[in-house]
C-alpha cells in the first residue's frame, strides 16, 4: 500500500511542475482527483506544531502573524535507514540535512512568489521528507484562518485566506485534518466552522485537539474526545505539543514525543483514551485511511485519466501544430498544409466529399437546356432566308444551289452557340471557386493561420480565372471552327436541286418560290442541329480539360513558385495565429504531459500489484 502514497506524491509533485494546482482554469484539472489531506486551523491553534510532532523535526516557520503565505504540500518518506533530508521541487538535486535551512527556505520562496507584502498566494510549495521515524503520509498545509487584518497586508485577506482554504475543503476527495485548541471553546473554532460548511456530516473530517494540557484546572475535553460533544465519523485525537519554552530551548522533537506518550498515560483523565492519542497514533492513523482512500479512488482516477488524455488529443489535433521557428520548417509547414488543402479540393472533385457532382449538373442539364433554349426558327425564318439568300447572290444569282446563303445562314446561327457555351464555362468556374472556399473551410490547419488562409484562397481564385481565361478561349473556338468549316458529307447526302428554283423574269427578291426556300431552312436546321447535338459532347471535354483537369493538377502551382521566394519574416506573416491558440497550445501540451505521466505511473503500480 505504500506505492500507493508514492504514486499520489509522484502525481502531484507532476501537477506543481506543470501548473495544475487544482484552481479554476479552462484545462482539466488531475489535482482535484486526487486524494489528500489538508490542514486546517486559525492563527495560534497549533497547526504548525501538530505538523512538526508528526514528522518529528523543526522546520515550519514560526512568528506572528500570518505565517503560512502559501500552501505547502508536505510529502513523508519513510526510509530504513541513513540520514534524515529534505527536498524541494522548485530545488532538485539538492538535499537539506539542516532542517533550519528547511524553514529559511520556505520563507525565501514564499517571499519569491509573493515579495515580502504578507500576501498570499494558492501556488503550493513542495516538500519531500525522507526519514525512519514517519510514516509515508502527505498533508496540505494551508495558511491560518484569521478574523483581522495585521499592518501589511490588504482588507480583503481573511476573505482571501478563507476563500483558498474553502477551494482545498470543498473538493470531495480532501481529507480534512481540523486543528482545534482545547483551551478554548469548540463552538468559536474556525477550523470547525469551515469543516462543517464544506462536510456537515463529518464523512472526510478528523478533529483534532491541541493544547490540552493548558487547559484551565478542573476542565478536560474527555467529552470532545469521546466524541459527545461534537460527533465526527473518525474519532477525535488529542496531542500535546511542545511548549513555547521547549521550542526556545530546541526540545528535541523524539523527546518530546515520548513525553506527549507519558502525559496521555498518566492522565487520570485520559489514560482510558491513551492508546489513540498523541502525535505518532495521528500520524499512523492518516497514513492508513489516505491508503485506503486512495485504493479505493485509484479505478476512477485510472478512467479520469483515460478519458482526459483522449479529449486533450483531439483539442490539440484541432488546433493543429506549433510553428516551426526557421525558415525552412516555416515553408515546410505551410507546403504540407497547403498540400492538405489541395487533397480536399480534388476529393470535392472526385466525388469523395460533395460538391463536384454539380458540374456534370452544368453538362446534363444546364447547357442542353440553354442550346434548346436558342430560337433557330426565328434566326431560320421563310423572310430571314429570302433576304440572307437574296443577298448572298448579289448581282449574279446562284446556278445551281445557293452555296454562300446556306453559309451566311448557317453562320449567323451558330454563333448563338457562343452564348451557352461561355455560360457553361462561367457555370463551371463558379463551381470551382465555391469549392474553393468549401476547402478553405475544411482545412482544419487554415483555420488557425488567417493570413495564410487568405493567401491560399486568393492564389487559388488566380489560379481559376486564368483557367477559366484559358477554357473560355478553347470553347469558343470549336463553335468558331464549326462555323469556318463546315461538313460536305451532309449536304452531299441531301436531294439535289437541278433546277435554277426561280424565274428570272421576277425581281431579285422575288426569284425564288415558299417551297424552295423552306427546304433551304429545313436543311439549314437540320446542319445546326447536328452541330449543336455535337458541341454538346464536346464543350464539356474542353472545359473538363482548361479548367477541371487543371485545377486538379495545378490549382497551387504558381503560389508554390512564389512561396519559395520569401523571406522569414513574410513566412511568419503568414503563420501569424490568435495568441490565444498558441497560449492554449502550449497550456493543454503541458496539461497531456501531465496526464500521460500519472497514466504511467498509475499503470507501473498497477502491473507491480
Amino acid at each position: 500500500m505504500e506505492s500507493l502514497i508514492s504514486l499520489v506524491n509522484r502525481i502531484q509533485r507532476a501537477c506543481t511542475a506543470l501548473g495544475d494546482y487544482g484552481d479554476e482554469s479552462a484545462l482539466p484539472t488531475l489535482w482535484d482527483s486526487l486524494p489528500s489531506i489538508a490542514v486546517v486551523g486559525g492563527q495560534s491553534s497549533g497547526k504548525s506544531s501538530v505538523l512538526e510532532s508528526v514528522v518529528g523535526k523543526d522546520f515550519l516557520p514560526r512568528g506572528s502573524g500570518i505565517v503560512t503565505r502559501r500552501p505547502l504540500v508536505l510529502q513523508l518518506h519513510r526510509i530504513d535507514e541513513g540520514r534524515e533530508y529534505a527536498e524541494f521541487l522548485h530545488l532538485p538535486r539538492k538535499k537539506f540535512t539542516d532542517f533550519g535551512l528547511v524553514r529559511k527556505e520556505i520563507q525565501d520562496e514564499t517571499d519569491r512568489e509573493t515579495g515580502r507584502s504578507k500576501q498570499v498566494s494558492s501556488v503550493p510549495i513542495h516538500l519531500s521528507i525522507y526519514s525512519p521515524n514517519v510514516v509515508n503520509l502527505t498533508l496540505i498545509d494551508l495558511p491560518g484562518l484569521t478574523k483581522v487584518a495585521v499592518e501589511g497586508q490588504p482588507d480583503s485577506i481573511v476573505a482571501d485566506i478563507e476563500n483558498m482554504v474553502r477551494s482545498y475543503i470543498e473538493k470531495p476527495n480532501c481529507i480534512i485534518l481540523a486543528i482545534s485548541p482545547a483551551n478554548q471553546d469548540l463552538a468559536t473554532s474556525d477550523a470547525i466552522k469551515i469543516a462543517r460548511e464544506v462536510d456537515p456530516k463529518g464523512e472526510r473530517t478528523f478533529g483534532v485537539l491541541t493544547k490540552i494540557d493548558l487547559m484551565d484546572k478542573g476542565t478536560d475535553a474527555v467529552d470532545i474526545l469521546e466524541g459527545k460533544s461534537y460527533r465526527l465519523q473518525f474519532p477525535w485525537f488529542g496531542v500535546v505539543n511542545r511548549s513555547q519554552a521547549d521550542i526556545n530551548k530546541n526540545v528535541d522533537m523524539i523527546a518530546a514525543r515520548r513525553r506527549e506518550r507519558e502525559y496521555f498515560a498518566s492522565s487520570p483523565d485520559y489514560k482510558h483514551l491513551a492508546h489513540r492519542m498523541g502525535s505518532e497514533y495521528l500520524g499512523k492513523m492518516l497514513s492508513k485511511h489516505l491508503e485506503s482512500v486512495i485504493k479505493s479512488r485509484i479505478p476512477g482516477i485510472q478512467s479520469l485519466v483515460s478519458k482526459t488524455i483522449a479529449e486533450l488529443e483531439a483539442e490539440l489535433t484541432r488546433l493543429g501544430k506549433p510553428v516551426a521557428s526557421d525558415a525552412g520548417g516555416k515553408l515546410y509547414m505551410i507546403m504540407e498544409i497547403c498540400r492538405g488543402f489541395d487533397q480536399i479540393y480534388k476529393e470535392h472533385l472526385d466525388g469523395v466529399r460533395p460538391g463536384g457532382d454539380k458540374i456534370y449538373n452544368v453538362f446534363d442539364n444546364q447547357l442542353p437546356a440553354a442550346l434548346k433554349r436558342l430560337q433557330f426558327d426565328k434566326q431560320l425564318s421563310m423572310e430571314n432566308v429570302k433576304k440572307l439568300i437574296t443577298e448572298a447572290d448579289g448581282y449574279q444569282p446562284h446556278l445551281i444551289a445557293p452555296e454562300q446563303g446556306y453559309r451566311r445562314l448557317i453562320e449567323s446561327s451558330l454563333v448563338s452557340i457562343r452564348g451557352p457555351a461561355e455560360a457553361s464555362v462561367d457555370a463551371v468556374h463558379g463551381i470551382l471557386k465555391e469549392l474553393v472556399s468549401k476547402a478553405i473551410r475544411e482545412t482544419v490547419e487554415l483555420r488557425q493561420y488567417p493570413g495564410l488562409r487568405v493567401e491560399v484562397g486568393n492564389a487559388a481564385i488566380e489560379s481559376l480565372e486564368r483557367m477559366r481565361e484559358e477554357s473560355r478561349k478553347a470553347t469558343l473556338k470549336l463553335v468558331d471552327m464549326e462555323c469556318s468549316y463546315l461538313t460536305v458529307d451532309f449536304f452531299r447526302k441531301l436531294p439535289q436541286d437541278v433546277e435554277k428554283g426561280g424565274n428570272p423574269t421576277h425581281s431579285i427578291f422575288d426569284r425564288y418560290n415558299d417551297s424552295y426556300l423552306r427546304r433551304i431552312g429545313t436543311n439549314v436546321l437540320a446542319y445546326v442541329n447536328m452541330v449543336c447535338s455535337s458541341l454538346r459532347n464536346s464543350i464539356p471535354k474542353s472545359i473538363v480539360y482548361c479548367q477541371v483537369r487543371e485545377a486538379k493538377r495545378s490549382l497551387l502551382d504558381h503560389f508554390f513558385t512564389e512561396i519559395g521566394k520569401k523571406e522569414v519574416k513574410e513566412l511568419s506573416n503568414l503563420l501569424n495565429e490568435d495568441p490565444a491558440i498558441m497560449e492554449r497550445r502550449v497550456a493543454l501540451s503541458k496539461r497531456l504531459e501531465l496526464y500521460r505521466n500519472a497514466q504511467t505511473e498509475i499503470d507501473s503500480v498497477a502491473w507491480s500489484k
